[in-house]
């Protein structure tokens, strides 16, 4: 690939945060008066943001919306205990870091592109050592839309002064995947994240065009 920068989802790309994730998510269902949920049900709801993530826990569904008084309490206490815990058991995937650094030393510019808010997920790759690495960081807050419009990709693509067909998109799920797409970038899918990347790869329109096993293949890919 001719590629010129590389953007990167967060949350099971570059590290696992589900723990955390589960513990403040199952802790508000406490406060709402609802019994815990199993880490792997919290999994499936994860990747569109806290607030759409406060609805599910609260329905138990993924789609659907709470009542407003109700999610808005609980979207509270969610985002007071999670920016309170946010980097407790959350780690970099193996490979992370020193696969940074080399693309770092290769002068390319890196960004996050995630749907959490971008304020916590500023402070958390400062929290893992790795903000350094990147350019620019845009949240699911920091523009009008988020993935999987493409609007966040284009707007990277821009500021960094690349093509999107120059930037490759680096991620764990179909928003990741359609997103891509849909801004006209490369994209490359994890096969460790939250997400069922061979099942979403069998459908064409959420097939990556590459899977990295390990995040160290990536350099390979370059």
């Amino acid at each position: 690939m001719t590629i010129h920068a590389l953007a990167f989802d967060l949350d099971g790309t570059l590290c696992d945060t589900l723990p955390d994730l589960a513990a403040a998510a199952n802790a508000t269902r406490v406060a709402s008066g609802l019994a815990p949920l199993p880490t792997s049900r919290i999994e499936s709801y994860v990747g569109d943001g806290i607030p759409r993530l406060v609805h599910r826990l609260l329905l138990e569904a993924r789609e659907g919306d709470a009542p407003a008084a109700q999610h808005a309490a609980a979207y509270q206490y969610f985002t007071d205990y999670y920016r309170d815990h946010l980097c407790v058991a959350s780690r970099l995937y193996d490979g992370v870091a020193t696969t940074l650094a080399a693309l770092r030393a290769r002068k390319l510019p890196l960004a996050v592109i995630t749907n959490k808010n971008e304020a916590l997920a500023r402070r958390l790759l400062a929290d893992l050592h790795v903000a350094e690495h990147f350019t620019l960081i845009y949240g699911g807050d920091t523009l009008p839309e988020k993935k999987p419009a493409p609007l966040p990709l284009i707007t990277a693509a821009e500021a960094l002064g690349v093509a999107p067909a120059q930037m490759l998109m680096v991620g764990d799920s179909a928003n990741d995947i359609l997103a891509g797409k849909a801004a006209g970038c490369p994209v490359a899918a994890v096969t460790y994240g939250y997400a069922d990347i061979r099942r979403l790869h069998d459908n064409p329109a959420t097939r990556a065009d590459y899977l990295i096993d390990q995040f160290a293949q990536l350099l390979e890919c370059i």
